[in-house]
């Protein structure tokens, strides 16, 4: 029952297929059978993928004589990291290039992380990347020793693609580019390079993706144990857990005009960053906009309070467990204290793991020199005198008295510049190391979210067409089991329904429990997959990996293709899966029966020199409490 032992049938399931492949191929066909392994989602077994023309379609392999390197540099957090890797291996298919570790810039030497690791292995697993994609991609951790100095002058070409880049721009901008310099640039700000979306005949591209991120980005081992670990913990009562991702990020606060939800600084620091995506171009908007709106709109978060009444609706006991995601809630704990008060079994990764173990992770790192409080130098006499006689024509009031002191308690936190000033300083060494540690904390909270009973996201689907980290959970689980439980709420209905009872949240209606119990129910359902799959899948492919990562067993009806607004399919359509493939599901459901037909048997043969104890004891505990209800 644990997760351990999941992870174990999940590598189990993978070298059984594996010899089930070896079994109904010969050596000879081999390499020129296109299949690929990807876990599916019918009943939990493992399934294979086939290309879209499985007679004539011949899996290529990479060749040695790749047109160049590529070498990128990822800016951003967890979730862009994730989708913008997953691009770059595509693009490299794509181009016939070979891939250089990408650089991922949070986790640089540069932020202060620890020696052991260097900017990709501080998160994901080298060696494993490497490995599982040989087949698709040419990989290398560095560029050869002759083209390092060439790429320090900056020599070669760079680009900084936007993530609805499309494969044209690559084949016909980059491909000329890197056939010539045999070596380019890739600076990836947006979360991606690439759009989610591709033709038909690209197909076999958007598998490559999955595999990317389904199997190829491997955290390294230690997170994962740790990650694994807490799942554990989290099950150790024998009760299922939920996972709840608030999704309250400044960025996405900000492009949507989210501040006045917020009080005191957070507003004002809403409002700043969202005067620089003004200045950016980013968002083409005014700056003040009615935050109120755009919450009943949809186009903002779901707070804590919020989500724990909705919980409540649903008939989630106050002992429920919930697994609170997310390595930074802006806003703070402030937020948190009504759904803590609702749920006191309210956890997250400082509660399950102690300070040694989450150290380990981080590896030794070089201490940074204190932050030690100063109060500003005072001025000289001849200073005073020389800001007097710049003031300005006389006759002038009186000076104003001095300003209050700032004290030390009063500048903690990263929001205390706005104190004192105009402009948001650059970061500190010390915040710098923060976020890299940020990806680590985000790397074991997407562990136990997709391990989780049940998830719950506070803020997916906003629309800003970055990838959101409850988008990346929703994908993985749809992709490994898809009969999880996750629900998916239409923030326009909720913000809607909480309008009826705003006066009265804590004491609401049977009818409005009633209302909400039916929504949340229904987003678990067909609709609120349809509806997820048209929202999400424009935006990030790894949100709504189907159909192209998923095939149909021949006893299934085909089912009714879904088109998004671009034409693109969200769902159906899905390949059939070959025949030999239901062999193997047949025998390995024969081997499943076989192995809980020996269990039954141990454990009937372990129980049976103490059935005659156990009667007598349940006896002697009906004779002793009269009230004792043996259906209990």
């Amino acid at each position: 029952n644990s997760a351990v032992s999941r992870v174990g049938l999940r590598l189990y399931q993978h070298i059984y297929i594996f010899s089930l492949y070896k079994k109904f191929f010969s050596d000879d066909d081999d390499e020129k059978c296109p299949l690929v392994l990807i876990p599916g989602h019918e009943r939990g077994d493992m399934i294979l993928l086939i290309h879209e023309n499985l007679e004539n379609l011949e899996h290529t392999f990479p060749d040695e004589n790749t047109n160049g390197f590529i070498y990128a540099k990822v800016f951003g957090g967890f979730e862009k990291i994730r989708s913008s890797i997953c691009d770059l291996v595509t693009i490299s298919r794509l181009l016939n290039a070979t891939l250089v570790i990408p650089e991922i810039q949070q986790s640089t030497r540069s932020k202060g992380v620890s020696y052991k690791f260097k900017s990709f292995s501080y998160l994901y697993d080298e060696e494993q990347f490497i490995m599982l994609l040989k087949n698709d991609v040419n990989i290398v951790k560095s560029l050869p020793e002759y083209l390092k100095a060439a790429r320090r002058r900056s020599e070669f070409p760079t680009f900084k693609p936007k993530n609805s880049a499309s494969p044209n721009f690559y084949v016909k901008e980059v491909l000329p580019n890197l056939k010539k310099a045999k070596v380019v640039g890739l600076i990836v700000t947006d979360g991606g390079c690439l759009k989610s979306i591709l033709p038909p005949s690209m197909s076999e591209f958007q598998r490559l993706r999955c595999r990317v991120a389904f199997h190829a980005l491997q955290f390294r081992p230690e997170i994962q144990i740790l990650g694994l670990r807490m799942v554990e913990r989290l099950r150790v009562s024998g009760q299922p857990f939920l996972a709840y991702h608030p999704g309250l990020v400044r960025d996405t606060l900000a492009y949507h005009g989210c501040a006045e939800l917020f009080q005191d600084v957070h507003t004002e620091l809403i409002q700043y960053r969202r005067a620089q995506l003004i200045k950016q171009g980013i968002i083409n908007d005014e700056l003040s906009v009615d935050s109120h709106s755009r919450r009943e709109n949809g186009s903002c978060p779901l707070m804590p309070e919020e989500v724990g009444l909705l919980l409540r609706a649903l008939g989630y006991p106050s002992k429920t467990i919930i697994y609170l995601a997310g390595s930074k809630t802006f806003g703070g704990q402030r937020l948190l204290i009504p759904l803590r008060a609702l749920f006191g079994n309210l956890v997250d990764r400082t509660t399950l793991c102690s300070k040694t173990e989450l150290s380990d992770l981080v590896g030794p790192e070089a201490p940074l020199p204190a932050d030690i409080f100063r109060l500003p130098l005072p001025k000289s006499e001849q200073q005073l005198i020389d800001q007097w006689k710049r003031a300005g024509p006389r006759p002038r009031p009186l000076p104003p008295p001095p300003d209050r002191p700032i004290y030390q308690h009063e500048k903690e936190g990263w929001y205390a510049w706005i104190l004192e000033k105009d402009k948001e300083p650059d970061p500190s060494p010390m915040e710098h190391r923060m976020q890299a540690h940020r990806l680590i904390w985000d790397a074991l909270d997407y562990i136990v979210s997709v391990e989780a009973d049940a998830l719950f996201p506070g803020f997916n689907n906003d629309g800003s067409g970055w990838p959101d980290f409850s988008g990346l959970v929703i994908g993985q689980r749809l992709y490994e089991r898809a009969s999880s439980r996750t629900y998916r709420p239409d923030r326009k209905t909720i913000a809607a329904l909480f309008n009826i009872t705003r006066d009265d949240m804590y004491l609401p209606k049977r009818d409005w429990m009633l209302s909400v119990k039916e929504h949340l129910n229904r987003s678990l359902s067909e609709d609120g997959f349809f509806r997820q799959s048209l929202l999400s899948k424009p935006n990030s492919f790894l949100s709504h990996p189907l159909p192209e990562c998923s095939c149909r067993i021949p006893s299934v009806e085909t089912t009714k293709q879904i088109k998004g607004k671009d034409g693109g399919i969200v769902f159906g359509g899905e390949e059939e899966c070959p025949k030999w493939m239901e062999l193997a599901r047949a025998e390995g459901a024969r081997n499943d029966d076989m192995e809980s037909a020996e269990d039954d048997n141990d454990t009937v043969e372990q129980l049976e020199p103490d059935a005659v104890d156990a009667t007598s004891s349940l006896t002697s505990l009906i004779d002793h409490d009269e009230e004792w209800d043996p259906n209990d």
